[in-house]
């Protein structure tokens, strides 16, 4: 009984973080607009 408690209580949390970050929204930010570019190292 307790573990169904318990997954009952972290539930609940998980959803208020959820919601609460749905509510504040994402940040107002941009991505770059470079791509990333990688090396990849040449074969002896």
């Amino acid at each position: 009984m307790r573990a169904l408690i318990a997954a009952a209580i972290g539930l609940a949390v998980a959803l208020v973080c959820v919601f609460g970050m749905t509510l504040v929204g994402s940040p107002a930010g941009k991505t770059s607009p470079k791509p990333l570019l990688t090396t990849i190292p040449s074969h002896p």
